[in-house]
């Protein structure tokens, strides 16, 4: 079958396939796909490597966070049952899809051999009955036992997306198998909404994986168990999410308001409308994420209070608020991304830039590798190295970012973020020919608003190239070929032309300064913004002044200077810029402000949040 497919490839384009392409010819592919049409392809391109400001994050989180994991403390669970935590068994998955989201773009060795390794030891564990949690039988199916069950669905499956290996279908489908037996209406199965924490949504949330192994497998009883879980949701003590989102348009009137659980369903939720097309469905999970937008989203892209929904507006952001969970800014881009999948609206497109930039860089220490389980606004960012949750989860989100930065939406190859990066992809022309394109991207994004676009070919053509206009850009112009392209803000530019086999594309942009009003939780405060970053005052690089201790005058106009000649120098990041601020008593301040994504990473008392009156 391999040799027919690279003899196929070369027959239709008329090249040898690389050692990357082969490879990628010999993975397997879904059974059964989405019925509704996807607007944006989240798969990636042959290649996508980002060599900028993100690749060097996620460069750090491949090095000093994955191959960093404590092998043992994420299988010992399995080994020795019971595990330490009701939860522990969620680690072995969530790590097993970073890895392999990780492996498919850096081919690292030393990854693959412990990914390997970590994968062999799990399904070593699995019982004949295809149990695979970290329960004694008496107590099988209750707590999170659910709940690990899907994040062993979901590393699996995405080992298996990356390796082919047949060995992690067949454990998953025995794992699926197990749930659905187990599982139902019928005599003798048991309520899922009774096996899970959280009004059940810890449970019900492996209707996320459970669309998955159906699309592998294209087996129904995995399609019916994703539409048992729908109306579970209904049963006596159920979360009723969706009826509930479709009546109010409010998740804080869901269930309990759990925030990490609920967009775990709505994940799986939007998967079952891309399988069904059942309009119910895409409604709920659009009311959902239109609420936390407008009501219930940090400025850094992040949403949760004690992990928890709250109340309109009330967005408390310091320590003691334990905000922004990291579990819940992964589960957020992941949902924001199956929405931009359905309908290619760039307003989602800007709510998973905005997290990417501010909240989930902001969580992991690029130093260390530690993680903070809530990431504060206000205070010393808490990191720490022993297994949670978010130790796990934050990483799966910075690994989705080769994912973001380009793609196909409407079947057009589209720049989506102007960060340097090496990709390859097979572009359609105008003739219906299929071509290998080529672009390097060279950008100092996000310090400054420039980046040259080389495209190649292996020969001319024509065909359309999309270039997304950021949400908070100005004053954009592309130029190619004597041609120049302008945009305004949080729009597609189509460049439709007769492409040469070297073109350069030469993008420009103004990033602006924004002072963000601290709305009802911070009424006397101010943030300032700079593009998609969100800015910081960290103390230890302003040891000259307290910044709880002076209140400043409200600027009308704010603009930085560069101030990276001030970082120490193992600070990670460039970007520092100084503020010159007026206090109440009309006295300049100098304030030196980084982006919050780095703020905090020695250890210093941080604040987004700075005192200021009208």
């Amino acid at each position: 079958m391999l040799i027919q497919k690279l003899l196929a490839a070369f027959l239709f384009t008329g090249t040898v396939l690389s050692p990357v392409q082969a490879q990628q010819a010999s993975l397997p592919v879904y059974k059964t796909d989405y019925t509704v049409p996807a607007a944006y392809a989240v798969q990636l391109p042959e290649n996508d490597r980002l060599t900028g400001y993100l690749g060097m994050r996620y460069d750090y989180n491949l090095n000093n966070r994955l191959l960093k994991i404590d092998e043992k403390g994420i299988l010992e669970g399995f080994q020795s049952r019971p595990g330490k935590q009701r939860w522990v068994g969620e680690h072995v998955g969530k790590y097993l899809e970073t890895a392999a989201n990780t492996w498919m773009i850096t081919r690292n060795a030393a990854l693959k051999t412990q990914m390997d390794r970590i994968f062999n030891e799990l399904i070593k564990t699995q019982l004949p009955d295809g149990y695979l949690g970290t329960y004694l039988p008496d107590s099988y199916w209750t707590s999170w036992d659910v709940w690990v069950h899907k994040y062993d669905l979901l590393g699996l499956l995405a080992y298996y997306r990356v390796t082919g290996d047949h060995r992690a279908l067949d454990a998953a489908v025995k794992v699926g198998n197990l749930l659905v037996k187990n599982f139902g209406d019928a005599a003798g199965q048991k309520d899922i909404i009774k096996a899970g924490s959280h009004v059940g949504m810890a449970a019900t949330s492996v209707i996320d994986p459970m669309a998955d192994l159906y699309m592998w497998t294209g087996d129904q009883r995995y399609l019916d168990f994703c539409r048992y879980i729908i109306k579970s949701y209904e049963h006596e003590g159920g979360p009723s999410i969706v009826k509930t989102l479709l009546r109010e348009k409010q998740v804080d009137k869901v269930a309990n308001g759990k925030a990490y659980e609920m967009m775990s369903n709505l994940v799986g939720i939007a998967k079952l409308y891309r399988l069904t097309g059942e309009d119910q469905y895409l409604k709920a999970v659009q009311y959902a994420v239109d609420d936390i937008t407008a009501k219930r989203l940090f400025i850094t892209g992040s949403t949760s209070d004690h992990e928890h929904f709250k109340p309109d507006y009330v967005l408390q952001a310091d320590t003691a608020a334990h905000m922004g969970e990291g579990c819940v800014t992964t589960t957020w881009i992941q949902l924001n991304m199956q929405l931009f999948a359905i309908s290619g609206d760039l307003k989602y497109y800007n709510e998973i830039e905005k997290a990417v930039y501010n909240h989930l860089l902001g969580a992991e220490n690029p130093e260390t590798g530690c993680v903070s389980y809530y990431t504060p606004l206000i205070g010393v960012k808490p990191y720490r190295c022993h297994i949670t949750c978010c130790l796990s989860s934050v990483p799966r989100g910075i690994a989705l970012i080769p994912y973001l930065n380009y793609g196909k939406l409407n079947s057009r190859p589209t720049v989506l973020m102007y960060e340097a990066a090496d990709i390859r992809d097979q572009i359609q022309t105008a003739g219906g020919q299929t071509l290998p394109l080529t672009m390097q991207i060279r950008s100092e994004f996000p310090a400054a608003g420039k980046a040259a676009i080389q495209v190649q070919l292996p020969s001319a053509a024509r065909f359309a190239l999309q270039l997304r206009v950021p949400v908070w850009a100005t004053k954009f112009k592309a130029t190619v070929g004597g041609k120049t392209y302008t945009g305004n803000a949080n729009e597609l530019i189509r460049i439709d032309r007769n492409w040469s086999r070297e073109n350069t594309i030469a993008v420009s942009f103004e990033i602006p300064v924004s002072v963000l009003p601290g709305g009802q939780s911070y009424p006397n405060f101010i943030a300032v913004k700079r593009g998609p970053q969100v800015l910081s005052v960290d103390q230890s690089l302003n040891p000259s002044f307290d910044i709880t201790k002076l209140t400043f005058q409200m600027p009308s106009v704010l603009q930085l200077t560069n101030a990276a000649a001030k970082l120490p120098a193992q600070w990670i990041g460039k970007q520092a810029y100084i503020a010159q601020l007026k206090t109440a008593a009309n006295k300049t301040q100098p304030v030196v402000l980084v982006p919050y994504a780095e703020a905090s990473q020695t250890g210093g008392d941080a604040s987004v949040w700075i005192p200021a009156s009208k």
